[in-house]
């Protein structure tokens, strides 16, 4: 497979967060095949697995760019959109669905899904509860995955509960179980 920045640098394979993704060694950028940016991303923090974006929901967002960068897999242009609202572009291939980053995306979607995960849980908690909640029922991962997300913001619910309300976190506790 080849960079789509570089054009003629073949992309090598490495370990990322235990997950294996293609990168350039010229330009640092990623390859990420379907699946794996969200595997990446649960693997290098497991308090943001239960936050995920899909990029494939709107697409009135894709936009071809100036500078055509090609699918390293299938060679045809890539779509380029915006990872949320974070401002960070990345690059998806609409046939295998793979993604694009350049150097310092990864880190940059981690930093913001980390902002926005505090956002949630402080200010929209039971509007993420009930979300994770009916993900278990309608995915789109699997149940196990879905059931393990709706723990998590539970996890992260009650450290909410203990910080605000130390009182009721203490009576919480205190209940037999």
């Amino acid at each position: 497979m080849k960079c789509p920045i570089c054009e003629n640098i073949e992309l090598k394979s490495v370990i990322l967060h235990n997950v294996e993704v293609d990168y350039c060694p010229n330009c640092l950028g990623l390859w990420f095949e379907r699946e794996e940016l969200r595997w990446a991303k649960d693997e290098k923090d497991e308090n943001l697995r239960w936050l995920d974006i899909d990029l494939w929901k709107d697409e009135k967002k894709f936009k071809i760019t100036v500078e055509i960068k090609l699918c390293p897999e299938c060679r045809i242009p890539l779509y380029e959109l915006e990872y949320g609202d974070s401002k960070v572009k990345v690059d998806l291939c609409n046939i295998c669905q793979g993604i694009w980053l350049d150097r310092g995306e990864f880190k940059n979607i981690i930093d913001w899904l980390k902002e926005k995960a505090n956002y949630e849980i402080l200010n929209n908690y039971s509007k993420s509860v009930f979300k994770e909640l009916k993900e278990v029922v309608s995915g789109p991962e699997r149940l196990k995955e879905e059931i393990l997300d709706f723990l998590l913001v539970l996890k992260l619910l009650g450290y909410k509960l203990s910080v605000q309300q130390p009182k009721v976190a203490e009576l919480i506790a205190k209940t037999p179980k």
